[in-house]
């Protein structure tokens, strides 16, 4: 069996993390690494303590709301948010990291990562949101469409 590449490895753990997710429209992983070290994972699902979409039903379809629109329609948080909260709460700097994620950051995460100084995204996955694409490349971060 081939050694798996650096990428490749890290997608390989975004995918086990996003098992976590308790979201009914789609499940999503992230992995933040810096020096080939995993920094903080997330998954998307409700607020801890919160009932999640499973026990509840999905807000976004009852509403009918289109993916990648009124974010704030929703119970849970994002993947990317989850990691960027996780390592606050163990005080790990996430300046300079690459965030792996299963798809393409919406415009809120885009935002909060640019903020957090994550300098690679690598993403598998489309998102219907063409403003996070503009505010992503306009900041410089390097993004990655993972094709493994």
């Amino acid at each position: 069996m081939e050694r798996p590449s650096w990428d490749e490895y890290f997608m390989q753990v975004v995918h086990l993390v996003k098992t976590r997710s308790t979201c009914l429209r789609r499940k999503v992983g992230a992995v933040i690494v810096k020096d080939k070290r995993i920094l903080a994972t997330g998954y998307n699902g409700a607020p801890v303590g919160c009932r999640h979409c499973e026990e509840t039903g999905c807000l976004r379809q009852k509403l009918n709301v289109p993916s990648g629109e009124r974010h704030e329609l929703c119970r849970a948080i994002h993947a990317e948010q989850n990691a960027i909260v996780q390592a606050a709460k163990a005080g790990t700097s996430i300046d300079g990291s690459t965030i792996y994620v299963s798809a393409q950051p919406c415009v809120i995460c885009a935002k909060l990562l640019i903020n957090a100084g994550i300098i690679r995204i690598v993403f598998e996955g489309d998102y219907p949101d063409e403003l996070s694409k503009e505010l992503l490349d306009e900041s410089g971060i390097e993004l990655v469409r993972y094709g493994g």
